[in-house]
């Protein structure tokens, strides 16, 4: 799999006339070379439904007079440039007016993602439906006819589908379509038939060819899912919706399940088919560094003008970061992650099946991340799948009740002496009216009063002691064996039309009211849902009092540093090579327009002290990629040195 790729884009309309007319092969070739680019997917079929080749499965583009696709794929591979063929699988406009009694349609019969035809945008197909036939003649015929180093379907996953079709199927089955339960199940075998039939149409002919369905985001918790590709990409523009909080919670569970995958980005200001929109290269090389500090491999989203010329301002703009990527890549390959924390995903411990748009970065699951980050803690992500014994800490955040099987995971990971930080509603049974494993409290209700206030037995990094608002879901419980850390004080009243004080809440009646954070033998519980506020609110007290408790689960913890609270720091391990790499990234993004985030200047760090506690004894440690060496302080087991300066992204590398 290679490091630095190009996704590009070429949904054509047919009212666009001279498809591919200004196409050079050398003009292609020379773009490449300028964006350091070492594989670009390039289409067979888009959105539109066209085809850029002669086809006898699909149409050619009518605007179209010769093989746009075999000529790309012949310039790239001249020079050495790998070319995956995307085909738009769930998408085919052409193909709707003609057969819109394939298309998904929800409980109202409305189509997505267009919810009707006098509306400009696509339509989605249901895959049990003849189209599914015609889709994979198109896929048998690129494979057979074209030297093509992967096949990526767009625009698939488990759909929720009430077309005559799958109506039918259910009815003929005995089943109630009214019956959402009933709906999701025949969408779930509705996806795995697909990307089965699709694995073995492919396999026919060229055996093992890569294969990725895209989706938009990997969920977390349905690795059978994740198992129907050979490799992952991780779709996530941070300014095309999915923000700055995504990527780091999606690689970090996308490394734990053992497969290649890249982090897709895009060059774009906003999100895709944004013709004429540039982020700052200061964004891509931020963007790019990310992925790689993460163990992923990078590619960067672009979309071809109708008339085939490649962007020259783009390929300089792609070229100013996959230049750094390619001077770094020794240091990025066969790594594992090295983490202290295991946060246990809320998406990965939903029962929920559907999948929704606003649930893939989730508010507990994002403002745990955010904490973990600014707090510079080693972390995974993990689904209940994952081996608990490796880690010191397990995070529960929020949402995470208990049931059986996780219950016996629990109880094995305290025994061996590991601590779990549990926060609002986790820990509870699945029945919500008891502790299901021991926090050294008890629960009684969910807390009348929201919001209200916790004030901490201990001094905050930044702030005095006071009784801080706490907006989200509190629950009352009492001590049993466990230790206050800190108290809830309930405010006078709830804000209600005849009581209400101020113009926001009512304060704090400065009573303890109860635990708010106790701590017991198996870790820490906080009787709110912190993460979710953090999210929402991003309250400094929240993060100092979560960091707190960290801080004290984890006497020994790996790695500390004073790289400043938007930095981002991880440790990567390189078995085959005896060595490690700890990644430095700092950039600040600020909003610009209406929710835009954007990175724009890249602010040196001097002088960022780093700690390191290694089970390995280290002889040496340099800057990477400028093999330039750092002094260190190595004494019992402890590894420290200081980094001059940071820009954007440092490597320090250390050998064993």
């Amino acid at each position: 799999m290679r490091f630095r790729q190009v996704h590009l884009d070429f949904h054509t309309s047919e009212a666009i006339p001279y498809i591919g007319r200004q196409f050079s092969k050398q003009q292609f070739q020379e773009m490449l070379q300028r964006g350091s680019v070492d594989s670009i997917t390039i289409f067979s079929k888009c959105h539109h439904g066209w085809a850029y080749h002669p086809s006898e499965a699909n149409e050619i583009h009518p605007g179209l007079d010769f093989d746009l696709l075999g000529a790309m794929i012949e310039a790239a591979h001249e020079i050495g440039v790998k070319t995956p063929v995307y085909i738009s699988a769930g998408l085919d406009e052409k193909l709707t007016r003609r057969h819109p009694e394939w298309l998904i349609r929800d409980i109202n019969d409305n189509t997505n993602w267009v919810d009707g035809f006098m509306k400009p945008g696509y339509h989605q197909f249901c895959f049990n439906t003849p189209y599914l036939d015609i889709l994979i003649n198109q896929v048998e015929e690129v494979v057979r006819n074209y030297d093509a180093d992967g096949i990526f379907l767009d625009i698939v996953g488990v759909r929720q589908c009430y077309c005559h079709s799958c109506v039918q199927t259910l009815r003929n089955e005995g089943q109630d379509p009214r019956n959402k339960d009933a709906v999701l199940a025949l969408g779930e075998r509705t996806y795995a038939n697909y990307t089965s039939r699709i694995r073995e149409a492919i396999d026919k002919i060229k055996p093992g060819l890569p294969v990725f369905h895209n989706g938009g985001h990997i969920r977390r918790g349905r690795r059978d899912l994740a198992q129907m590709n050979s490799h992952l990409e991780l779709e996530s523009l941070p300014t095309g919706g999915w923000g700055y909080d995504h990527f780091p919670l999606s690689a970090r569970y996308a490394q734990g399940l053992g497969m290649d995958f890249l982090g897709m980005t895009g060059k774009f200001h906003t999100t895709w088919g944004e013709f004429g929109g540039y982020k700052h290269p200061n964004a891509l090389r931020y963007e790019t560094a990310l992925s790689i500090a993460n163990g992923a491999r990078c590619s960067i989203g672009d979309q071809l003008h109708p008339e085939g010329l490649m962007d020259p301002a783009t390929y300089e703009l792609i070229g100013a970061a996959y230049r750094e990527v390619e001077q770094k890549e020794a240091w990025c390959s066969g790594t594992k992650n090295v983490a202290d924390v295991a946060l246990l995903s809320c998406e990965a411990a939903a029962s929920q099946k559907e999948e929704k748009r606003g649930d893939r970065t989730g508010t507990s699951d994002a403002g745990a991340v955010r904490m973990l980050l600014e707090g510079k803690i080693l972390f995974d992500v993990v689904d209940l799948d994952n081996d608990f014994s490796q880690y010191k800490v397990v995070i529960l955040p929020d949402q995470i009740t208990i049931n059986p099987q996780l219950q016996g995971k629990l109880n094995d990971f305290f025994a061996q002496g590991g601590k779990v930080l549990a926060t609002g509603r986790s820990g509870l049974n699945e029945a919500g009216d008891a502790f299901a494993i021991d926090l050294g409290t008890a629960w009684e209700q969910v807390n009348p009063y929201k919001p209200d206030y916790f004030r901490p037995h201990f001094e905050l990094g930044s702030l005095q002691n006071a009784a801080f608002i706490f907006y989200s879901e509190g629950q009352q419980v009492r001590l049993t064996d466990g230790t206050a850390l800190g108290h809830r004080e309930n405010p006078y009243f709830n804000r209600d039309v005849f009581t209400f004080c101020s113009h926001q809440h009512t304060p704090s009646a400065q009573q303890d009211s109860g635990p708010g954070m106790i701590e017991s033998s198996n870790g820490i519980y906080f009787a709110w849902n912190v993460f979710a506020d953090y999210a929402d609110k991003g309250s400094l007290a929240l993060k100092e009092c979560v960091l707190y408790a960290l801080n004290r689960l984890l006497p020994d913890k790996t790695l500390s540093t004073t790289l400043p609270a938007q930095g981002i720091v991880t440790l990567m391990e390189q078995p085959a090579e005896q060595r490690f790499v700890n990644h430095l990234l700092y950039a600040t993004p600020v909003k610009r327009g209406s929710g835009v985030e954007v990175i724009e200047d890249l602010i040196p760090v001097y002088d960022t002290q780093v700690t390191l506690k290694l089970d390995k004894p280290i002889r040496k440690v340099y800057l990477a990629p400028q093999m330039e060496e750092l002094p260190f302080v190595a004494s019992g087991g402890t590894i420290s040195y200081t980094l001059p300066k940071l820009e954007c992204h440092q490597m320090v590398v250390l050998e064993s």
